[in-house]
């Protein structure tokens, strides 16, 4: 295993696994490949490390991993994460898919567009429904049906979904009763509807860079097509015209300068 962390990270929305996800690639590649699929996460998938746990030397592996990742199966980069200290940090990031994917889908990917994979299926009866038949227990005025409890549910889900915990949820409906309670559901429904809390802040995005297999340098997914530079490629760089960048464009590109700086300054962080 790699330090807590690192190493490799499975992308979301894979297909199950079959005998023959990687019968496209060549035979050595296949074997690999197979290999590395069945590893858990956080697994050190470096070519130093696997030269030891696979019968195949350092060379060998880091053409394959290349070959590999020409096919869609692997990218490899840097992620800012939280650090412990409140700050963060670019740290090394290698993410697996057993399911082929192209340049594009890993380009958002990398923007944080592509959806993490669903929950689990949920049990018969939801946290939601065993809170609501609970409440008659330990509050007798408050004791529901079964299908009150399957009406209401919905919305104390959207509680849950929204940050609140089961404590907070029973302060709100247990608190300051009338006396008598008529009608159980109608105060619930009430209440759940008007103490609804706001909904949390939208996550922020990832910040993740690619980088090029062959010679390391970071960029966006864009200028790096199967995982490679333009340069390791043999491509020549598109001309530039003569009209001078947009403010934006000169903003960006700092941008990228200042990150690729970075990264190189931290090339002492632990694969």
């Amino acid at each position: 295993m790699a330090n807590p962390g690192y190493g490799k990270r499975s992308a979301p929305g894979q297909l199950a696994r079959t005998n023959h996800d990687f019968a496209h690639l060549p035979p050595r590649e296949a074997a690999i490949a197979a290999y590395v699929d069945r590893l858990p996460d956080g697994a050190d998938i470096s070519v130093k490390t696997l030269a030891k746990t696979t019968p195949y030397g350092q060379c060998a592996l880091r053409t394959a991993l290349n070959r590999i990742q020409a096919a869609g199966h692997l990218r490899r980069g840097r992620e800012q994460v939280k650090a412990d200290d409140g700050g963060s940090r670019w740290i090394t990031r290698s993410w697996w898919s057993r399911t082929a994917r192209d340049d594009g889908w890993w380009a958002h990917f990398m923007r944080g567009d592509v959806p993490e994979d669903p929950p689990p299926p949920r049990p018969t009866r939801s946290r939601a429904h065993i809170l609501l038949a609970a409440l008659g227990r330990s509050t007798p005025s408050l004791s529901l049906s079964a299908a009150e409890c399957a009406r209401l549910a919905p919305l104390v889900e959207e509680w849950f979904a929204r940050g609140a915990t089961e404590e907070t949820l029973l302060t709100a409906l247990t608190a300051g009763l009338p006396t008598p309670v008529h009608s159980p559901a109608a105060l619930l429904h009430r209440r759940l509807t008007d103490k609804l809390p706001p909904p949390p802040p939208a996550p922020r995005p990832p910040r993740r860079i690619l980088e090029c297999a062959e010679c390391g340098m970071p960029g966006h997914p864009e200028a790096l097509p199967g995982g490679v530079c333009r340069g390791c490629r043999g491509e020549r760089a598109p001309a530039h015209p003569n009209a001078p960048l947009p403010a934006s464009a000169v903003h960006t590109r700092a941008a990228e300068i200042r990150a690729a700086m970075t990264l190189q300054h931290q090339e002492g962080t632990p694969v």
